[in-house]
This record gives structure tokens, C-alpha cells and sequence, in this order.
């Protein structure tokens, strides 16, 4: 019988190919290849060649995928990729280097360092709202480690998935660094192996199925997830400035498809309509008064994206809540920015990740109210929060627990390099960025040194008072101790 597809094109990938996969990077690994400091360069910059020669490919890719704008492809994607590239090349040698440790009169004479070694082989699984950032940056980091890697890009975003194993198939080392292209059953295949670390990017869901496959081997695991990121906006602010960030932050951030993007703003019931209004004026000079046809914002991901965005919006609970936006193009998988205001907690918007181009407002009595709303609920990847009010910005970084906060302005932590970004509780575990990524990527082993000079009998049997009294001395570390203790007794 006749088939419209060729099955000798057709690739398999199941357990089979993953086991030999995972064996063929492990014998690379093993070769010490990896871990040469020349071999990390050289990919290094491999990468920075890779992202200048291909920047219109990845452009056009998220393009397909996501109609990303050309702006946040080369800033967003590709700008903080080489940033991150150009940090790690500076920085190597001095992040490679042992790390010497102090050491106490209890090993005296001793010496000790802390030896940063890559955990081996690496698998990480990236997400499809910033295909090309979230899938390099983590690799970058695996790279300076002196790991081999998988990475596992999602096949939510077809172009930009494709684009990458070409890419990396034609500029990196493919014995130690490989790609798998896939959906469920390949990444499923991946997770049935034994790993020496998973990083994995996405939901809570998937999540915790990556964690149980994880647990199997007792692999440690990096999660970088997401949540509800809270906006308080305080009344003492320049409000335009303020909007114009979180403007940025929510819809120009991916039209909201960000791990970081606020999710929702808490502001006081009588300063509500003054940001409304501000919010209104700058969408339209921002995107026009037709906003759900700007070039200027992504599209949805895809039909089942929508639909649940969708769904959130016709939830009868909010549905009569809308003050601006809500135009829906389902052919073009397109959301005007929406604001929404007084919308129920017990509201559907309100019960998950928004993950989208919808921002409800909460109005509350009192600014100090909205920490009651952020800590019951899980907690977030970011907090941001726009005042001037010192006593309020200490309280706020000191009750409110987060991945990441910002003050008076949003998402921009993901760009600061000495600070780590990652997630607490829900939203996450482990971090990464800059000397973050290598050590994620890192086990910190001890090293203490001696020599065979200066062995003292008093940690050998048989146990006296004397080496008791002593012992005690030099491990409490007080010159005087050790005195008394040598003094203040016969030695029996």
C-alpha cells in the first residue's frame, strides 16, 4: 500500500537512541575534552560567531513562530545571548580558577581550595517563548562549566527549533554538544536516561514530571518556572515613567508570554483611575489605537494558547470587567493588550499564570494591603514595585519572598549578569546568569592539603583526658583554651 511519506526519512528517536546518545557524550566527556580551557573558549566564541552570521535566520525564525518583532529578536534573544558570551570569555579563567578556603587549628598545618569540576553530562530543556535566549544562555553556562550537553529545544516553536540544530550542528563541537529535536516522546526518551544534571524551563507541570524522572538516578535538577509576578504601584511616583516600564515589561516583553511579565498590578482604589488612564494614553502611542493589529506585538504561540487565554477572558466572573482591549483575531492568533479592573480573586485570570496579553488590576484599601494578597498566594519568579517611599521599598524587598524583585521598574534583573536569576518554591529552584551559570553547572569540590610534617599523637588512640581537654581546645579555636589546656592539667 502506497504512503505519502518516505519511511526511511522518517527519524526515530526512542530509548534506544537516547541510551546511545547519553553513551557516545559520556565517552566524550570522559576524554577530557570538555574540560580544557581551550575547548571552552573556542566554543565560546564559536557561539558569539554563530549569533552574528545568523542574526536575519533567527529573526526570520521567530518571526514564523511567534511574529516576534525584529526589536526583541536582537535585543531580547541575541543581544543578551552574546552579553552573556562575551561575560563568560572575560570572566573564565578567573571563575576556573581553585578558590582558596581558610583552615583552622584542627588540620594546622593545612592548606584548602574549592575546585570547581563539571557535573559530566548535561541535559537541558528549553521553552518556546524566547526559543533562542532560553536554549543558549543555559548552554553557555554547561559550555564554561566544561560539560557536555543535550539541549532539548521546544517544539512549540518549530522554527526556531530547527534553526538551533542546524546552527549547532554547524559551528560547535556536535561530539560533546548535540541537539534533539522533538515533542513528548523524544523528550520522554531523554528522561528515562541518567543524567549528571537537567535543567529544564517551562511550566509547573511539566516540571514535576521532569523532577520525578530526575529522582529516578537522583539527579539534581536546575527549574526555572514562573507564577503570578505581582506590580504594586504606589501614589508618589512619576506615573508615566512608571507605565511606560511596565508597559514594556508586560506587553513588550513577548506581548506577555514571558516567565517574568506582570501578571497583575495591586494599587489603591482611589489612584486606580489616574493609572488607568496613563496606561490607556501610552498603549496608544506605543501600539495605536488599533492595537491588535501592531507589528510592534508578538502573536500567540498557537490555537491552544489561545483558546486559554480565551477562556480566561470569557470567564463569566471577569467577562464584564474589560476597560480596555479584549479584541481577539483567532485566524491570526492575535490579543490586543487587555486590562481588565476589579477582577475576583477567586476568578479563573486570577487562579493561574496569565502567561499572555491580559493584565487585571485589584484595587485595594491601602498600598500595605497588597502583601497580604502576594504572600497568599505561591510564590513568585518577580515582584516588582513602583514608589518612592523608602520605608515601603524595605518592607516590601524584606516580607515579600521571590525569585527576583525590582523596584520602580520590571523584568530588567534578567539583564544584570552579577545578580542570579531563578525562582523560589513554585516558581522555581536553582538560578543562573553569569558566574551564576558556571556554577550551576559546577560541583564545588573540597580539596584540603597536608603534609606528613607536623603529625600530633593527640588524635591517635588510646583517648586520654589530656587529648580530650586538647582536642576540645583546638577545635573551639581560642588561643587561650589551648593554653589552659596544655597548662592547666598533668598529663596523665
Amino acid at each position: 500500500m502506497a504512503t505519502t511519506i518516505d519511511e526511511k526519512e522518517v527519524t526515530v528517536f526512542g530509548e534506544e537512541e537516547a541510551k546511545q546518545l547519553v553513551n557516545e557524550l559520556r565517552v566524550a566527556y570522559d576524554s577530557g575534552r570538555t574540560r580544557s580551557y581551550s575547548w571552552r573558549v573556542t566554543q565560546l566564541k564559536n557561539i558569539l560567531r554563530m549569533c552574528d552570521d545568523s542574526e536575519k535566520e533567527v529573526v526570520e525564525a521567530l518571526h514564523m513562530d511567534l511574529a516576534k518583532p525584529e526589536l526583541e529578536s536582537t535585543l531580547y534573544e541575541l543581544g543578551m545571548i552574546k552579553n552573556a558570551c562575551k561575560v563568560a570569555l572575560k570572566e573564565l579563567k578567573n571563575w576556573i580558577r581553585p578558590e582558596k578556603a581558610k583552615t583552622s587549628l584542627t588540620t594546622f598545618p593545612s592548606s584548602a581550595e574549592i575546585v570547581s569540576e563539571p557535573f559530566g553530562v548535561i541535559l537541558i530543556i528549553s521553552a518556546w517563548n524566547y526559543p533562542f535566549l532560553l536554549s543558549i544562555d543555559p548552554v553557555i553556562g554547561a559550555i564554561a562549566a566544561g560539560n557536555a550537553v543535550v539541549l532539548k529545544p521546544s517544539e512549540l516553536a518549530p522554527a526556531s527549533s530547527t534553526l538551533l540544530a542546524k546552527l549547532f550542528a554547524q559551528y560547535l563541537d556536535t561530539s560533546s554538544i548535540k541537539v534533539v529535536e522533538g515533542a513528548v516522546s523524544e523528550t520522554s526518551a531523554l528522561l528515562e536516561q541518567k543524567w549528571d544534571k537537567i535543567m529544564y524551563t517551562g511550566n509547573g507541570r511539566v516540571g514535576r514530571i521532569v523532577m520525578a524522572a530526575a529522582a529516578k538516578h537522583l539527579t539534581p535538577v536546575i527549574m526555572e518556572l514562573g507564577g503570578k509576578c505581582p506590580v504594586v504601584v504606589d501614589s508618589d511616583i512619576n506615573l508615566q515613567v512608571a507605565v511606560r516600564r511596565l508597559i514594556v515589561g508586560k506587553w513588550g516583553c513577548n506581548n506577555g508570554q514571558a516567565c517574568v511579565s506582570p501578571d497583575y498590578i495591586l494599587i489603591t482604589k482611589d489612584y486606580a483611575p489616574k493609572l488607568v488612564d496613563a496606561l490607556k494614553t501610552e498603549l496608544d502611542k506605543f501600539y495605536g489605537k488599533n492595537q491588535l493589529e501592531s507589528k510592534d506585538l508578538s502573536s500567540i504561540v498557537n490555537s491552544n494558547h489561545f483558546a486559554r487565554l480565551s477562556k480566561l477572558l470569557d470567564d463569566e466572573k471577569v467577562s464584564g470587567k474589560i476597560i480596555h482591549g479584549g479584541e481577539k483575531d483567532k485566524e491570526k492568533l492575535r490579543i490586543a493588550p487587555t486590562i481588565l479592573m476589579d477582577v475576583p480573586r477567586d476568578s479563573l485570570m486570577m487562579n493561574e499564570e496569565i502567561f499572555g496579553p491580559l493584565l487585571p488590576i485589584l484595587t485595594l484599601n491601602n498600598i500595605d494591603e497588597s502583601f497580604d494578597v502576594i504572600n497568599s498566594g505561591t510564590k513568585p519568579l518577580a515582584a516588582y514595585i513602583f514608589t518612592n517611599n523608602k520605608k515601603l521599598k524595605e518592607k516590601f524587598v524584606m516580607s515579600v519572598s521571590a525569585g527576583g524583585i525590582v523596584v520602580n521598574d520590571t523584568t530588567i534583573h534578567l539583564a544584570v549578569h552579577t545578580v542570579p536569576f531563578g525562582g523560589v518554591g513554585e516558581s522555581g529552584m536553582g538560578s543562573y546568569h553569569g558566574k551564576f551559570s558556571f556554577d550551576a553547572f559546577s560541583h564545588k569540590k573540597a580539596v584540603v592539603y597536608r603534609s606528613f610534617t607536623g603529625d600530633a599523637a593527640l588524635r591517635y588512640p588510646p583517648y586520654t583526658g589530656f587529648k580530650l581537654r586538647m582536642m576540645k581546645a583546638l577545635m573551639g579555636g581560642s588561643f587561650l583554651a589551648i593554653l589552659r589546656a596544655l597548662f592547666g592539667g598533668s598529663k596523665p
